[in-house]
């Protein structure tokens, strides 16, 4: 997978995970705001996420053909 796209999806399925597990409701000030996700961000942490690649090398090198050339 190209390098300049995993850091991105990495950042977008934390951006998703927080936007559903923490800020899915109303928060009445910027102060609970911030409180709320530094407290998700500790737990998120503390359980240490990890994101589990499944698109290969091999995958990769089908689907994006024309961008890796065959050596």
């Amino acid at each position: 997978m190209p390098k300049h796209g995993s850091w991105l999806n990495m950042a977008e399925i934390e951006f998703s995970a927080l936007s559903r597990q923490c800020l899915n409701r109303r928060i009445p000030t910027q102060e609970k705001l911030a409180q709320e996700v530094k407290t998700w961000e500790r737990a998120r942490n503390e359980a240490t996420i990890r994101c589990d690649w499944q698109f290969t090398t091999s995958d990769v090198r089908i689907k994006l053909k024309k961008l890796y050339p065959t050596i």
